[in-house]
């Protein structure tokens, strides 16, 4: 063996295992391996997870907190409206430069895997250029997908269809939309249509922006999970922020639930920025604005979160720490059972790599030898602490080690120092 992680524990409740990897992949996960491996690492109980994956970024806007203003408002719409102003000044190397200091900072917290919408509206596609000379770049450790995503709208954008083929034919991965920032909601189902369409006849995935309202009536996931099966697309389709589906009746929802698992489309989940932009034309009761995710679980919906931004027009701050998400997601969910918490887990995790379609992708035998060990003994307790990144490895390569957060009290009516270390715990 190449390499032994000695008394791991595992996500799915599994504890004192090894983890034997050769050529950069698993070989063995069992306790009590009875080899030697070249290199062995004592896990301590610690848990040792797939590594996070982030469903929903918007890396062309990362980082660029302040420019060419503050959001004053804080609302989605100034967001929107900022970036446009933006954009004008954008350069490719500033592009690069910020989307390649996220990366770092992302396989830093043990993030390996992203899927990232880029905006098509610009006629110059610059951030399309950026972004694949990006996704060029980190390719060796870091999984980057691309969404040709037009910010301002498919049909309300003059030339966004041409950008949209143009990004396509560039090397961009994903086709994207935003229906309900079409001028009608009729056009916003033209414009799914049209994708939907477009995917099928290119074999690509679809994640589209949907229904990212208050208004219960914004209802554009209706007509994506309809466009889904009539376009054969069922299992490839992600509806992302689906924000609207918490204001609306719930008998609706009833009816809407059955048909989004039927046409096997992915739902995402932006916890961190759904609490924050959505209800803000609310007093009070306020509502919280995240959609339906257990009921969408309970449904037999995959669903993922994301981290949507970091410190960009729309959200000042972040830090492309996936368990900072979850642990939003599970508060606004109301996921704070022990079976909650390990779905909140799996949101940023095994969810998330289901809704991009990641191969290899889990710790098991055959697998490339991708994962991140935690400070923590179960993933209740990751969250919980949203516990340091000791080691993250990807191939069987080791890309970041982090020391064990540790804390010395001081305690002036004692005579001596007391060392603390969180332990791992046995939650499970």
């Amino acid at each position: 063996m190449d390499l032994i992680i000695r008394h791991a524990s595992l996500p799915d409740g599994r504890t004192d295992v090894d983890i034997g990897i050769v050529d950069g992949r698993f070989a063995a996960i069992q306790p009590g391996l009875p080899v030697k491996g070249v290199e062995e690492i004592d896990a301590r109980g610690r848990l040792v997870a797939p590594p996070f994956v982030d469903a929903h970024f918007h890396m062309d806007a990362t980082l660029s907190l302040g420019l060419p203003r503050l959001n004053a408002s804080g609302t989605l719409l100034e967001g929107i409206a900022l970036w446009g102003e933006l954009k004008p000044d954008l350069t490719q190397q500033a592009l690069v430069d910020r989307a390649m200091a996220y990366c770092d900072m992302a396989v830093a917290q043990g993030l390996l895997a992203i899927r990232s919408h880029v905006d098509v509206c610009d006629d110059r596609l610059l951030a399309v250029e950026a972004l694949l000379e990006v996704k060029r770049r980190v390719a060796p450790y870091l999984h980057l997908e691309l969404v040709a995503f037009p910010q301002d709208g498919l049909l309300r954008s003059p030339h966004a269809k041409a950008n949209l083929l143009r990004a396509l034919d560039m090397g961009v991965d994903v086709v994207g939309g935003i229906p309900h920032f079409e001028r009608t909601m009729a056009d916003g189902a033209v414009s799914i249509r049209w994708l939907c369409e477009l995917a099928a006849e290119r074999g690509l995935r679809v994640d589209m922006h949907c229904d990212e309202s208050d208004d219960p009536l914004s209802r554009h996931i209706e007509t994506l999970a309809a466009e889904t099966i009539r376009t054969g697309l069922q299992g490839r389709v992600t509806g992302s922020h689906l924000t609207s589906m918490h204001s609306m009746d719930n008998y609706y929802v009833s009816k809407l639930l059955p048909l989004i698992a039927e046409a096997g489309v992915h739902a995402i989940a932006n916890p961190l920025i759904n609490i924050t932009l959505q209800g803000r034309h609310d007093t009070y009761p306020k509502r919280r604005g995240m959609t339906r995710v257990p009921e969408l679980m309970d449904a037999g919906v995959n669903v993922a979160f994301g981290h949507d931004c970091v410190m960009d027009p729309w959200y000042g701050m972040g830090s492309a720490d996936m368990l900072d998400v979850a642990h939003m997601g599970l508060h606004v969910a109301q996921m704070t059972s022990t079976a909650g918490v390990a779905r909140a887990f799996a949101a940023v995790t095994a969810n998330a790599a289901r809704a991009l379609g990641l191969e290899e992708y889990g710790i098991a035998p055959g697998n490339r030898a991708d994962l991140v060990l935690l400070q923590a003994g179960d993933a209740y307790e990751a969250i919980r602490l949203k516990a340091n990144r000791l080691l993250v490895m990807r191939g069987g390569h080791i890309l970041a080690r982090t020391p064990e957060r540790r804390t010395e009290l001081l305690l002036p009516e004692r005579p001596e120092s007391l060392s603390l270390e969180f332990r791992p715990g046995s939650i499970s």
